[in-house]
This record gives C-alpha cells, sequence and structure tokens, in this order.
C-alpha cells in the first residue's frame, strides 16, 4: 500500500490523456479560429474599401430612411391604354 505523494497513485491514467486532448492540440479548432478570424479580416477589409469609395449622392426629394424612393435616371413605364377596371 503507498501512502505517499505519487503523481500517478492520485491523478490515475486518465489525467494523462486528458492533457493529449486538449482544445488547443485539436486541429478542428484551429480551423474554426482560422476561419473566423479571416472573416472579421474580410468584414474590415468591406468597411474600409466601401468607406474609400463613397457613393455620389443623388438628386431626389424624398427618402424613406435615407433611400431614394425612385431611381434617379429610370425610364417612366410606357402609358397603358386599357381603362382600370
Amino acid at each position: 500500500m503507498n501512502h505517499g505523494n505519487d503523481s500517478a497513485a492520485r491523478h490515475g491514467p486518465a489525467h494523462g490523456s486528458a492533457r493529449l486532448s486538449a482544445w488547443y492540440r485539436q486541429p478542428i479548432a484551429w480551423l474554426g479560429v482560422l476561419v473566423f478570424v479571416a472573416s472579421i479580416a474580410g468584414c474590415v477589409w468591406l468597411i474600409v474599401v466601401g468607406n474609400r469609395y463613397a457613393d455620389t449622392p443623388l438628386d431626389t426629394s424624398h427618402t424613406v430612411f435615407g433611400v431614394p424612393v425612385s431611381a434617379h435616371s429610370a425610364a417612366k413605364p410606357p402609358p397603358t391604354t386599357d381603362p382600370p377596371r
């Protein structure tokens, strides 16, 4: 009977295998981190490019939530000869 401070007796055989299966040793976790960082970097890049090339404002009188109600250079629809029903 061993009553000393034996590390193997205290932690058992499962302690060594738990250390081998830590989250940072799993390749799928690193793949997830890589995809997440790449998507955040892509979002930042799109924001920077969007600020660099701003849209030219349209000459409209009426907007809804800052969006023009009608297209600036759209052709008018052809007149209809049918009476309304």
